[in-house]
Parts: C-alpha cells; structure tokens; sequence
C-alpha cells in the first residue's frame, strides 16, 4: 500500500493550510496523549500489580519513577535529535520503541521486569514530547495562533494525566492491570500512520552538537537524587548508601553546571534561564507535577486500600478532576493568547491551595462530595497551569531551538512527577502505623499541606515572571542565545 506523504517548500511547515496545520497538531496531542495517560493509568493499577507481582511500596513508586526519571533525563536529547536528524524521523522512532516498551510491560513476570520495561516505553516517549512541541512551534508561527496550539497541546498534557484513572480503572476491573499497556499499541500504529501521512519532515537549519558529558550529569544528578529519596525511608537516612547518593547528586548538578557553562552548544543551555519568565516556567512545572504526581500516588491507594474502592470506582472518583481539566487547559490557553499568563497562573495557584487545604482534613469516612470538590478543584488548577509553563518556555526563543527549550519545559514537568511521587510519598509511607494503607488518609495531612505550598509558590511566580523586569530578560535572553557563546 503506498502511503501518500506531503511536504512543505523548502520544508517549513508553516507554508502549509490551516487544515493540514490543524490535523498535524491532533497527531502530535495524540502521541502525548498516551505517554500522559500512561504515567496516571498506572497508579490506579499500583495495588493490583502489587498484589500479582508481590511488589513493596518502594518497587511500586518505582514502577511510577522508573519511567518519568528516564523520560525526563533523555528528554532535551531527544529535543536535541529531532532538530539534527529530522522531526518526523525521530517521532516515528519514538512511536516505536514506546510500544514495544508496552508490549514488554504487559508481559512482565515480576515488580523488576516491569521497572525494566517501563524504562524502554521511557526511551520512546522522550522522543515525543519534545520533538512534537518542536513541530507545533514551527507550524504555528503567529504568536497568538501558536498559543491556541500550545492550549489544545496543554489540555492534551492535562487531561492524559486526569483521564488516566478512568481509564486505568476500567481497563483493571474489566481485564488486568496489563490492559492498561495494550492500550498503548494501536494509538502507538495510529499515530505513526498519520505521522507518514500528515507532517513533512523538518530539521533545525544547523545542527547542534551532542553533549555526551552534559547527559550522563543530568541522568546521574536526577537518578541518585530520586533513589535517595525513595529509599532513605527502607535504608535509613543516615546510612552510608543514601549519604553517599546525595553527595553525588550535588557533585553531579555542580559539575553539570561547570561543564554546560563551558560548552560552545550545550545540551542545557544556561543562558535560557537567564529568562525570568522561561526559568519560572521551569520551577512552576516542577512545583505544579510534583503535586500531581504526589497526588495521583497517594490518592489511589487512599481510596482501593483505605476505603476499599474498586479499581475502576476510584477512577471514577477523579472523573471531576479530568472535566475540570479538560475545560480550563482549552481556556488556559486563550486567556494567554489575549492577557499574558498571569491570570491563568494565578488562578492555578488559588485553586492548587484549595485543593491541598481541603484534603488536609480527609478520612476514611470523609463525604464523596467533599472529595470530588478537592479533585475539581485540582483539575482546575492543573488545567491553566499547562499553556502558561509552555508559552513561557517558547517565547522569545530562537526557532532551531525549538526542540530544546520546549524538551527543557517537558523534562521540568517529569522532574515534578518524579519528586512528587518519591517526596509525598516518603513523606506518607514514614508515617503509616501497624494498620498500613488504612491509616493513609492521618499520614497524608503533612503531604497535603505540601501541595497547598506549592500552590502558593505558583502564586507568587505568577507575579514575578509577569511584569515588566520579567519581559526586559526575555529580550536579553534572545540577543545573547543568537550571539554565539565563546569557550572558556
């Protein structure tokens, strides 16, 4: 069957129709659209794997960070190589070993095998997110027609990650928990199908360098950091093995520093935090996913272990979370293209604070309208916080960098999950008595007060990455980022 292809002149995309540019966006929404539904999917999954696979609470946070520490540590190379090699080549490879990383996933024998096959689907999906942010931002040039698209691209991100319950639910009340990993491979073929068809290939106009060394320091600093951690609650803060891990994730962010500094092209290019705006995308993604992580760990055991909710039945219990997410990403993304990102930011604050405060006061006995206004709220402010950290991210970016400064967004969100899930849930699992996951709902209160933090922390960057210092680095941020840095 011969597979008709188009192409742009001189390969710009954004030569191409707006239907055409419309239907390239759906294709990339769709392939993040799996790799975020499969990140929330999974944690409705975690007691059942746990009971087929005999897995600790520690393997089953890893089976959730196995797969976000990857994604985010290969993320800005994956960025990196779409704009060398070619977009749509890259994305395709992506779409690839993603599903074949399912596959694996859905045949895994114990909590190992799983971790192990949840890092390849990690090696694949790094090859999406970013390459796909770097198509949309060269198919849609005008700055508040690119908006929109980053809107639909958020909504994509956010409601993923809030529908995944409910799918995720279904999916291991009606199958098993390995149904969640079958989902994957049709949409994984869909989208490489339309892939070939809809988006011609594209290439930044020179291509950068690898930097080896820049991301062997990354996937060192974020790995070591997470395993301490995780597994400083089993080991003991003070042992050997946990010190000697968080020596090394300082050395390795230190030396990070040092050598990024000191390269012509790095893979992290420290200039780009010179943007206020840029860098408060970064800390507000780690800040907002931490709570969404943290939130989607502890949630699911609070509701199948401590109330003894069916799979599928606490999914269901998140469906206001994803309606409320699914509405306002779309919003979010307007409000950007007409006022700036201060408004949607500063509702994401109010409403991650409410959220957090609210769920300080849970139990097992604790009304379902209760719980489903905390989880709206959440919904909200996880709905219009997506389309600012974006935005800000790609704005006032050179082009060719596209995939880089998007990836550097993209790896800030899978650092959060990952802190989210290794800190809310050290900070629980410390805290549980005799009685185990029943006592989840007293042992969570300090957790939850945490995420009403970090509500206040988006607050007060919606202020700071808004005003008019804010806009002045982004112009200083350009010049410097066009102008060639000398080695040292």
């Amino acid at each position: 069957m011969n597979i008709r292809t188009y192409s742009a002149p001189g390969g710009d995309i954004s030569t191409l129709g707006r239907r055409r540019r419309l239907a390239i966006l759906a294709t990339c929404c769709l392939s993040l659209f799996i790799v975020g539904i499969d990140v929330s999917a999974v944690n409705v999954a975690l007691p059942s794997i746990s009971s087929d696979l005999g897995a600790t609470p520690s393997q089953l946070q890893w089976v959730i960070d196995a797969y976000t520490l990857v994604l985010a540590s290969l993320l800005m190379l994956g960025g990196s190589l779409g704009d060398r090699l070619g977009r749509k080549r890259i994305f395709q490879v992506g779409l690839t070993v993603f599903g074949i990383g399912s596959i694996l996933c859905s045949l895994s024998i114990s909590p190992e095998m799983l971790i192990g096959a949840r890092m390849i689907q990690a090696v694949g999906g790094s090859m999406l997110n970013p390459v796909a942010m770097s198509i949309i931002t060269n198919t849609f040039t005008d700055p508040k027609e690119r908006a929109r698209a980053i809107g639909m691209w958020g909504a994509a991100i956010g409601v993923s990650m809030a529908v995944g319950p409910l799918v995720g639910g279904a999916l291991v009340d009606g199958v098993g928990w390995e149904a969640i990993f079958w989902l994957n491979v049709p949409v994984c073929l869909a989208a490489f199908v339309l892939t070939a068809i809809l988006i011609p290939e594209s290439k930044a106009p020179r291509a950068r360098r690898f930097d080896p060394l820049g991301q062997v320091l990354i996937l060192v600093f974020l790995a070591t950091l997470t395993f301490g951690i995780i597994e400083g609650r089993t080991l003991g803060w003070t042992s050997g093995v946990v010190i000697g891990v968080f020596v090394m994730a300082a050395i390795s962010v230190v030396a990070l520093v040092v050598v990024e500094n000191r390269r012509v092209e790095p893979l992290l290019d420290m200039r780009f935090f010179r943007s206020v705006p840029f860098s408060s995308s970064v800390i507000s993604a780690i800040v907002a996913f931490s709570a969404m992580g943290g939130f989607l760990l502890l949630n699911t055991l609070y509701l199948q272990q401590g109330r003894g909710f069916t799979p599928f039945e606490a999914g269901l219990m998140t469906l206001p979370m994803a309606v409320a997410n699914g509405v306002f990403a779309p919003v979010s993304g307007r409000l950007v293209a007409e006022r700036g990102s201060r408004t949607p930011m500063v509702i994401s604050g109010v409403a991650v604070v409410v959220s957090g405060l609210m769920l300080t006061q849970i139990s097992n006995d604790t009304s379902l309208w209760y719980l489903g206004f905390a989880y709206l709220a959440l919904g909200v402010g996880m709905g219009m916080i997506n389309a600012p950290i974006t935005n800000a991210a790609v704005s006032g970016m050179p082009r060719d960098q596209a995939g880089v400064a998007s990836a550097i967004a993209s790896t800030s969100r899978q650092v959060g999950i990952s802190l989210g899930v290794a800190v809310f849930g050290a900070l629980a699992f410390a805290r549980l008595g005799d009685g185990g996951e029943s006592q989840l709902a007293s042992a969570s209160a300090p957790v939850w007060l945490v995420m009403a933090i970090c509500g206040v922390v988006l607050l007060v960057l919606a202020f700071v990455a808004t005003g008019p210092w804010a806009a002045r680095t982004v112009t200083a941020t350009r010049e410097r980022i066009t102008t060639p840095a000398a080695p040292s």
